[in-house]
């Protein structure tokens, strides 16, 4: 079962997210940012306080959003690839 196993903030609304599949993503959260749950997240000192939550097997916010892990797993940058986008700036 897929899960994330760690979580960073990035600059702006991005995450740097390890999953339990060794698949490391930086991903643009910006799309959480609407509804009721997302707004909180507007504020970029609410949107740093994510965490993992090991039940969950997912990141979460202090207000209970929690984003399944394969919607945040798929059709994301990997790491790669923005390490090369990094190093070409």
């Amino acid at each position: 079962m897929l899960r994330v196993i760690a979580v960073k903030p990035l600059d702006g609304y991005k995450l740097y997210i390890e999953f339990s599949d060794r698949v490391v993503r930086v991903i643009d959260c910006s799309f959480l940012l609407h509804g009721t749950l997302g707004e909180p997240l507007k504020d970029l000192d609410y949107f740093r306080r994510v965490r993992v939550d090991d039940d969950a097997r997912t990141i979460v916010w202090p207000n209970g959003l929690d984003p399944a892990p394969e919607l945040l797993h798929e059709g994301q940058e990997s790491i790669d690839a923005f390490k090369r986008h990094r190093t070409a700036a």
